[in-house]
């Protein structure tokens, strides 16, 4: 039957949300996992983005965004690029530049993906997940 074609759910997703704690891990290697689980169908929370460690010098990784900040629009500033200061918008704006976010299939993957500072009510009750392989301490 073609409705319950439709209705069955990918093998090894939940539809329920996966809660990650991003505390201790390597923000590249964190944002390609997740990347990767939002565009198979899976729904994931990111919580504690502030706590995620960027590799390399502080002083070499302030430049690059600095850098970064001199990007816009010299027509009109308020059309973009926007600089996201907040580390949840960081970590969401690097795991868009992972997905074909300007397809429909990327656009429905980024819909699936939560980032926050902290840990909000809903989920500071939920049990939250770590990602071994981007881990700062087992690397």
């Amino acid at each position: 039957c073609l409705i319950h074609f439709y209705k069955r759910e990918m093998p090894g997703f939940s539809p329920k949300a996966v809660v990650i704690d991003g505390r201790g891990h390597m923000f590249g290697r964190l944002a390609s996992i997740i990347a990767k689980l939002i565009l198979n169908g899976q729904k994931v929370v990111v919580v504690r983005t502030e706590a995620i460690n960027i590799s390399g010098n502080f002083y070499r990784n302030k430049l690059k965004y600095l850098d970064f900040l001199k990007k816009r629009c010299n027509v009109l500033p308020t059309r973009g690029p926007f600089h996201f200061r907040a580390p949840g918008k960081i970590f969401w704006r690097c795991v868009r530049g992972m997905i074909p976010h300007k397809t429909e299939r990327g656009k429905a993957a980024l819909k699936r993906l939560q980032c926050f500072e902290g840990v909000p009510p809903p989920y500071d009750k939920k049990k939250k997940m770590v990602i071994p392989s981007a881990l700062k301490v087992l690397r």
